[in-house]
């Protein structure tokens, strides 16, 4: 196994900096310390945001030409790939994922949609005609009515633990590629994989100011990163009371806040698929032990047939192997920490208390005497209004609910507070797609599924604001400017 990424210290306006306080970070599989990182001192950061701003308003960044800022991007990305295997036993030392998932989901996924994003940014029109009538033109004196697209700003990028590399590639890229200059703050939890941005920086010849990488041990600094008046956009992914208090420090100074929050999936079973069942289930847990705010946790299934999904899915998830993360036939690994475990467990006495059956799992494995494990767990949920039903775990536990209809089951599927994903599966594509379009969620796959740079990400209601990925994740870091000229008479 190669060693992990070296780096300690945080990067700052185009300087490696030093300072008093460590981030300590444990590997969640065994409990020990990977490494101690120096904490960006508050100073640090604020000197982050001010050289951002300069760095933006100076044009040094910002008014380089499309091509330019694309070929230097190619470069950055050149140099983050050449740390592969560094970055892959990074990523499974401090968060505790599978290697096949920090190798495949992670980094090579990452790196395909950071490649392709460019791609797409260079395939769009950033600057066009608005469709006015020309009798309104000819009426107004006007030669030309223009919508342009131009970069937002100073933005900050804060990301999550669960996949904090991949993450950091669908925020940092867009966001430099439409010219901003930006600041990432990565999880405390998994802060060492996102320092290789700051080598990169220096790699690809990025002026001074135009990225900063901060990783802190506390949240100081993200509240200064979310409120300060000379950040203009904070994009966030984590959890929805994380971003709900990011909405409000942001609001004072009229912040753009693009967030991709908690999510509570469902996954309908129409009676021609339930034999599907296992698989989907199977998908909820594997690789990321349910730490994905996507993941299809609600399952949803024709009444008549619950007894059989409940007994296929649970003997799929004793099949499943669960350890360390090295191991090549480990299915799942831990959860992020003790208090992310504990936390599982809570909401499945919950569930428990409400009415609901553990049929599979539940507890931690035995012979697994450190680390955060927990054995994925299938519930038989009696309603939607269960806590299992309703809460995001963001852990391997699967709520299977019976559903007497279609309409009932969009109704149940609809009934959340959340709206990020969502899955139909039938051999009917038709009568499964019409039941995709009346969920209120962010994205349905239909017996299949997508991830792309040229597809967007995002959620209803309390799973977040805007959208990530697509054309839609670049106009996220765009304003729009209406530029009207006519002739001086």
């Amino acid at each position: 196994m190669a060693t992990i990424l070296a780096e300690r210290r945080s990067y700052v306006a185009g300087s490696w900096v030093d300072g008093n306080d460590v981030i300590l970070v444990e590997n969640p599989a065994d409990e020990t310390v990977v490494t101690e990182l120096v904490s960006t001192p508050l100073a640090e950061i604020e000197r982050a945001i001010v050289q951002a701003r300069r760095s933006f308003d100076s044009g040094d960044w910002s008014e380089v030409p499309d091509a330019e800022r694309a070929r230097v991007l190619h470069t950055f990305l050149d140099h983050v790939e050449a740390a592969r295997e560094e970055l892959v036993a990074t990523m499974v030392a401090e968060a505790g994922q599978p290697l096949a998932f920090a190798e495949q989901s992670q980094f090579r996924s990452g790196m395909a949609i950071a490649r392709n994003t460019i791609e797409l940014y260079l395939s769009m029109s950033h600057e066009h005609a608005n469709p006015v009538p020309l009798d309104e033109l000819t009426r107004g004196r006007v030669a030309l009515s223009i919508r342009r697209h131009e970069p937002v700003g100073v933005v900050t990028a804060i990301t999550p633990y669960n996949a904090a590399f991949i993450m950091a590639l669908q925020k940092v890229v867009p966001a430099l590629l439409t010219g901003n200059s930006v600041i990432l703050r990565p999880s405390p939890l998994t802060p060492i994989s996102s320092l290789i941005f700051g080598s990169a920086a220096d790699a690809a010849g990025l002026p001074p100011g135009v990225l900063s990488v901060v990783a802190e041990s506390g949240s100081a600094g993200a509240e200064l990163l979310t409120s300060h008046p000379a950040v203009d956009m904070v994009s966030f992914t984590g959890s929805t009371a994380v971003g709900a208090l990011i909405g409000v420090q942001a609001a004072p100074t009229i912040k753009r806040v693009a967030l991709e929050l908690g999510g509570k999936s469902a996954q309908i079973y129409l009676a021609d698929a339930v034999t599907k069942a296992p698989i989907g289930a199977s998908v909820v847990v594997a690789r990321m032990a349910g730490q994905a705010c996507v993941a299809a946790t609600r399952m949803l299934v024709p009444e008549k047939h619950k007894d059989e999904v409940l007994d296929t899915v649970s003997r799929a998830y004793a099949g499943l192997r669960v350890g360390a993360p090295t191991a090549p036939d480990t299915s799942l690994g831990p959860l992020i920490s003790a208090a992310q475990r504990a936390r599982c467990e809570r909401i499945i006495e919950q569930a428990v208390d409400n009415g609901a059956t553990v049929i599979q799992g539940g507890v931690r494995p035995d012979g697994l005497n450190h680390g955060y494990y927990l054995e994925p767990t299938v519930l038989d949920v009696p309603d939607n209004a269960n806590p299992a039903a309703q809460e995001e775990i963001f852990g391997p536990v699967l709520a299977v609910i019976g559903y007497r209809d279609i309409d009932q089951a969009v109704e149940i599927a609809n009934d959340s507070r959340y709206g990020l994903s969502g899955q139909v599966y039938s051999a009917d594509v038709t009568a499964a797609t019409a039941i995709a379009r009346r969920l209120r969620t962010g994205a349905v796959n239909v017996n299949t599924a997508l991830v792309s740079a040229y597809a967007p990400s995002g959620g209803y209601k309390h799973s977040g604001l805007g959208r990530e990925r697509g054309p839609d994740g670049i106009r996220a870091f765009q304003e729009v400017k209406h530029l009207v000229i006519g002739e001086l008479r």
